[in-house]
């Protein structure tokens, strides 16, 4: 998924015990943040729906061919569409809350010097964990339509199919089904995509706009700071990423189920070789860098227009 955010010059006062220290980064309130992000999350999601659908048929188990190709390449995009806008939404607006409290302690507590970079990856963790909450489910009812799985031909029928796998190893597997399949493996993947690609977003931000003499980046060249954190996160976390599909597919080209993470990992490397880790790196890395230039200059333009309106 491409998941992003905000904010060029800190603007935040904090103060200990002692002194007023200045801040750096202009705060985006919580409603603010919950509506660009979730207008961002869907436009993006939606418009390059079909380079998803291709990336995901590259990693399935049984090939591109036999998970349907190019055929049906809008299969799923129901599941996309209903799942985008509240994962975006809750991403930004814990991202946006908690990097204002995050750089606090760190000024107040001496942590890492002054660095914002530290604020930007730990609130980046913590909206992840929060957003995986309402992404995972929406990727494993994705996948399974994407690549055709048995019971999935509807995406009603593919939330049952899904919800009715009470033996899958899953989080809260009992009430769930297998809704919560690669959790972990999510998480995993996306919290080192957010440490990369966040610094790196708004190191661009602050330094494109101190170029240029002015307190902040238009929207525009926000989402070009965006698509090249993007795209170098996404090729770095290729291989999590191939494991977190075959998680969610749930089971092997022969029908095996995976037991975890790390018993995908062993059979990919022990059956197919380690090339097979960066399958549909293409894909992912273009649908994410130009995902990235549609999102972030989307959320940095709704965020301008909602920021005077003091929501």
């Amino acid at each position: 998924c491409v998941i992003m955010s905000s904010d060029t010059d800190e603007a935040i006062l904090f103060q200990d015990d002692e002194a007023l220290h200045p801040a750096s980064e202009r705060q985006t309130s919580f409603l603010t943040a919950l509506l660009a992000g979730g207008c961002a999350g869907t436009s993006v999601d939606v418009a390059l729906f079909p380079i998803d659908t291709v990336k995901t048929r590259l990693q399935s188990p049984q090939g591109f061919l036999a998970a349907g190709g190019f055929r049906g390449i809008y299969r799923g995009i129901g599941a996309a569409a209903a799942g985008s806008a509240p994962g975006a939404a809750l991403f930004f607006s814990v991202y946006e809350t908690s990097k204002p409290v995050v750089r606090e302690l760190q000024q107040r507590h001496g942590i890492l010097g002054d660095n914002p970079a530290i604020s930007h990856m730990v609130a980046a963790s913590i909206g992840e964990a929060a957003a995986c909450l309402v992404r995972v489910p929406t990727e494993v009812v994705k996948a399974s339509m994407q690549t055709n799985a048995a019971g999935s031909q509807t995406l009603s029928s593919a939330i049952k199919t899904i919800v009715a796998d009470k033996e899958a190893k899953a989080f809260l597997s009992p009430v769930f089904g297998g809704l919560y399949r690669g959790y972990g493996i999510t998480l995993f993947r996306e919290i080192p995509f957010a440490l990369i690609q966040f610094p790196i977003y708004e190191r661009l931000k602050k330094e494109w706009a101190a170029h240029q003499g002015k307190e902040d980046v238009s929207p525009l060249q926000a989402a070009a700071c965006g698509s090249a954190g993007g795209a170098i996160a996404a090729a770095a976390t290729c291989p999590l990423d191939v494991l977190k599909t075959r998680l969610m597919l749930g089971k092997d080209k022969k029908g095996k189920p995976y037991k975890n993470a790390m018993d995908v990992g062993r059979r990919i490397l022990a059956e197919e070789g380690a090339g097979t880790l960066l399958s549909g790196i293409q894909p992912r890395v273009m649908w994410i860098s130009i995902g990235g230039f549609i999102f972030f200059g989307s959320y940095e333009g709704f965020r301008s227009v909602l920021m005077p309106l003091d929501l």
